[in-house]
């Protein structure tokens, strides 16, 4: 059978019966395009342990593969050739003979709270074109920085998620298709209250909570990266919409959070993720320290 058709159908699959996200499905049809055009194949009988295996060893020798990419194309084309077994159109899987690599444990990058603060400084005093600019990109990053929402999760807020008297806000289906409440601070409830008052003296009536400046529609992924590098020249700081997720789990750390709060915050789906930040808070450990019955002698 066609490659390209099979291929198409099991995108289908992936979205309408086993409702993947989008970043899901984005990452199958990646690697599996990837290999259809290293390996020149283009029906499923092609596909072969000797082809499969090249395709690896070409990732890791040639392309410079880090482990999570390599990591990404395998899972992607276990889960594609496992569907292909179920549909009849493979015996079986020939990822399956694919050795996995060692996954890397690194420490998350993060920002200083200097450089955090820095950065909502920059932001307040960059010399935009009208104010609804300054109180909008102000609350974009308190809201990355007092929540560390997803970049997706934030392009996908409505009006009705954020409920400022009640301190609260409502992430709809985040990653994993989980819902959850995330608390607001003061100081981001009062970022966002500036920025909503500026968004109806704008007539901004779109659902999506942060809207763009020329339309009445939600701000865009290109939008938000065109915000991202504006800043990052102007502040001199480098960082990126996911450091700062990764810089509100250390300074929640550091602030004297419990691990299962955050972890129920960020989202994660096991606390084990979470736990990783233990190990980029060296502050937080270096106080608990002080908690050694024999410090006093």
């Amino acid at each position: 059978m066609d490659m390209q058709i099979l291929a198409q159908q099991f995108y289908d699959y992936s979205v309408f019966t086993r409702n993947y996200s989008k970043a899901t499905v984005k990452r199958y049809r990646h690697y599996i395009s990837y290999y259809c055009l290293y390996s020149g194949l283009t029906q499923i009988n092609q596909v072969t342990d000797a082809n499969v295996r090249a395709l690896f060893l070409h990732g890791r020798v040639d392309r410079k593969w880090s482990t999570d990419s390599y990591l990404g194309c395998h899972k992607s084309l276990r889960v594609f050739f496992r569907w292909c077994i179920t549909e009849g159109h493979l015996i079986s899987n020939p990822i399956d003979k694919i050795e996995l690599p060692k996954s890397e444990s690194r420490l998350p990058v993060k920002l200083t709270k200097q450089d955090a603060l820095k950065l909502l400084e920059t932001i307040s005093n960059y010399p935009y074109d009208n104010s609804f600019l300054r109180y909008r990109n102000h609350a974009i990053f308190s809201m990355f920085i007092f929540t560390g929402l997803r970049k997706n999760e934030l392009l996908q807020l409505k009006l009705s998620d954020i409920d400022i008297e009640n301190l609260t806000i409502f992430v709809r289906q985040g990653k994993g298709k989980k819902d959850r409440i995330v608390p607001m601070s003061h100081t981001l409830a009062i970022s966002l209250k500036w920025y909503f008052e500026y968004r109806k003296k704008m007539n901004k009536t779109c659902p999506e909570f942060f809207a763009s400046q020329n339309k009445n529609v939600g701000i865009t992924e290109a939008g938000l990266k065109l915000i991202v590098s504006q800043i990052r020249i102007a502040s001199s700081i480098k960082f990126s919409a996911h450091k700062l997720r990764h810089t509100f789990a250390t300074l929640m750390l550091e602030g004297g959070c419990d691990i299962y709060s955050l972890s129920r915050m960020m989202g994660h789906s096991d606390i084990k993720t979470t736990t990783i930040y233990l190990y980029a808070t060296p502050e937080h450990l270096r106080s608990q320290m002080t908690k050694h019955p024999l410090n006093n002698l």
